[in-house]
């Protein structure tokens, strides 16, 4: 083994990858060894094909078949269903009801990963991971969120295209990646949206903007983390395939 490829003191001393990876629920010991075997284990950014290769899993960036596998128990990852009503931040100096108060039993210094208004619910993301979430509110990334919209009826046909081609807002232009109308109704209609914008009360400004105006606002998705069956107000911790997902649209 050449000084390049030789591990670390800090590698050296740590746990055994197999070890790790099952810990990380990855799979069990004996299936991450034929795992490291077959090359699909990549820590640091090399292939990792020795069974007795020690980690640090509080450092190490481990990928399993090119997905981040998340090892550090120090990093949380949450999904809040924020309800209406409730203010996007940690306190509130004048007492009203806000994210903070769904977290003050969990231990850590915790953010949320950027912001919903007050009459807009949905998903949230909370984390003390700073390099994802710094990635995922950067313009740069392109991250994709989706949405349901509640809004004034009736739905012209052309409306689909005409936000997918561009509308200009009083503070630049904004078009959507997708656009669907889930259900009608006499005069509601219920529509989804789908883009990569993170301007202010976008959703709602560009409906608005084209005639529409939103009723109700939920966040459905974030990339590939998405509400399932939780009411609001509930946490619950993303799984490693979450985590993963996150990471990987960020190139991490």
């Amino acid at each position: 083994m050449t000084s390049e490829n030789r591990p670390s003191n800090a590698a050296a001393e740590g746990v055994r990858l197999q070890k790790v990876l099952s810990q990380a629920g990855v799979a069990s010991r004996r299936a991450a060894e034929e795992m490291i075997v077959e090359g699909r284990i990549e820590v640091d950014g090399e292939v990792v094909m020795e069974l007795g290769r020690r980690v640090d899993p509080a450092t190490a960036v481990i990928h399993v078949d090119g997905n981040r596998v998340m090892v550090n128990d120090d990093l949380t990852h949450l999904l809040l269903n924020k309800p209406t009503g409730i203010l996007c931040t940690m306190s509130d100096d004048k007492g009203r009801p806000c994210i903070g108060d769904y977290l003050r039993e969990r231990q850590g210094k915790l953010f949320h990963v950027g912001r919903l208004d007050q009459d807009t619910e949905g998903l949230l993301l909370i984390t003390n991971d700073g390099e994802l979430a710094n990635r995922l509110m950067h313009p740069s990334y392109k991250v994709r969120k989706t949405y349901l919209a509640e809004v004034i009826g009736p739905i012209p046909k052309d409306l689909g295209q005409r936000l997918r081609d561009g509308v200009e807002l009083e503070d630049g232009p904004v078009k959507v990646d997708r656009f669907k109308l889930v259900d009608t109704n006499q005069n509601r209609a219920l529509v989804e949206i789908v883009l990569h914008e993170g301007r202010k009360r976008i959703v709602r400004r560009l409906l608005k903007h084209v005639g529409h105006p939103v009723q109700r606002l939920v966040r459905t998705r974030i990339g590939d983390v998405r509400l399932t069956t939780e009411r609001p107000g509930a946490i619950r911790p993303l799984n490693q395939q979450e985590v993963g997902s996150l990471y990987r649209i960020v190139g991490m």
